[in-house]
């Protein structure tokens, strides 16, 4: 049995399906809506072929964490999940006790199809409900209803060991009274995880568009950082307190392939648009795949991965991710880690300031947390800390 340390950032393999039954006018993800079936054998052997790709390139690693996200990798037949599992576990040794998550859609959930997920080695599923209000439902482009949701995470409840779903919050003309009711609503069929978004204007969207011709509006800054809290309260009253500013968990349910992103480790991604970071020749790198799925798949074909862009990293750019990433989290950065990263301790005068302005906070001698004020704002106070 390989053992894991709890708060070791881990590796993680991510495996983007790029297929989607409609495309949500909030999404800026990269996700496809074919009208064909989709070659999923094909895919599952371009899958298979990258992965080995990768392995060439990180050497022999310990996967924590597996994860299959969109896309909607729930159009994916337990089949093909169980070859993509099986190509992970031919590259790598996986853990005992890891990590392997699926995304699921309650509108594409079957309890014969989510047992087979389960026989092929998933055992945490993340649903985008994302509402639990019909009309809000339909105004997101969602396919399923109220109904159809709960009955996918009842579903989800009764097959796999861990569950998370999505909501998406500061939709138009929401009233903290109804946030809460809805998230208290939430919380009661959750099993232990939620991820908790605001609703933000992507370009390049529909609701981009439509906003902009004022067709509708979202809650202004003050109005959205009053259900920012009114989130914060709720969910710590009710035992799952924010460990990331938009995801909450009970004790020890946090998402672990998350965290390898939040704690700056290691991981590979394949697929259509995937994105990967690790440790290659003692230095940090970038890969980015082809976006589009037809052509990646050509790519992977013929040279044996989809990879067209990513860049090595220079240790303050290192420093600067490990800043983004860490402040994410309520457990903070560990200050030696930053140190050996960059070369360089937090300028004093800065930290000083951004501690007197109740943006950060140290935790004993040998970490630093953004505040729930700086959560906020941590975009600034990170910038103000790279500085």
């Amino acid at each position: 049995m390989i053992e894991r340390d709890a708060r070791a950032p881990g590796f993680g393999v991510y495996v983007h399906w790029p297929f989607c039954a409609a495309k949500c006018p909030y999404c800026d993800f990269n996700s496809h809506v074919r009208h064909q079936p989709v070659d999923q054998q094909r895919f599952a052997r371009a899958f298979a072929a990258e992965l080995a790709t990768m392995r060439a390139r990180t050497g022999q690693q310990c996967v924590t964490s597996i994860f299959l996200g969109g896309g909607t990798p729930s159009l994916m037949k337990p089949e093909t999940v169980a070859a993509v599992l099986d190509a992970v576990a031919a590259n790598w040794t996986i853990t005992d006790g890891a990590e392997i998550t699926l995304e699921a859609n309650p509108s594409s959930v079957e309890a014969d199809r989510f047992r087979g997920y389960r026989a092929a080695g998933v055992n945490r599923v993340s649903l985008g409900v994302q509402a639990l209000d019909d009309r809000d439902l339909k105004f997101l482009g969602r396919l399923h209803n109220v109904a159809e949701a709960l009955h996918a995470i009842g579903l989800a409840r009764e097959i796999f060991p861990r569950l998370s779903f999505d909501l998406i919050y500061a939709r138009p003309g929401q009233t903290p009274e109804a946030w809460q009711a809805e998230l208290e609503q939430a919380i009661g069929h959750a099993a232990d995880h939620l991820s908790l978004y605001q609703l933000t204007i992507e370009e390049g969207t529909p609701f981009h568009a439509l906003h902009a011709a004022r067709k509708f509006s979202i809650p202004d800054g003050e109005h959205a950082a009053e259900l920012y809290a009114v989130t914060q309260e709720v969910t710590a009253e009710h035992g799952l307190p924010a460990y990331e500013i938009s995801n909450h968990a009970r004790p020890g349910a946090e998402s672990r392939h998350n965290l390898t992103y939040w704690r700056y480790g290691e991981y590979v991604g394949v697929g259509p648009g995937a994105h990967g970071r690790f440790v290659e020749n003692g230095r940090r790198v970038v890969t980015i795949a082809e976006r589009m799925p037809e052509t990646w798949l050509n790519l992977v074909e013929a040279k044996g991965h989809g990879v067209t862009g990513g860049e090595v990293l220079s240790r303050s750019e290192e420093a600067d991710e490990f800043l983004l990433m860490g402040l994410r989290l309520a457990e903070g950065i560990d200050l030696a880690r930053y140190e050996a990263l960059s070369g360089r301790a937090l300028a004093t005068a800065r930290l000083s300031i951004l501690q007197e302005e109740g943006l950060v906070a140290a935790i004993g001698n040998s970490r630093l947390r953004a505040t729930a004020a700086g959560m906020i704002v941590l975009d600034a106070v990170v910038a103000d800390l790279a500085r």
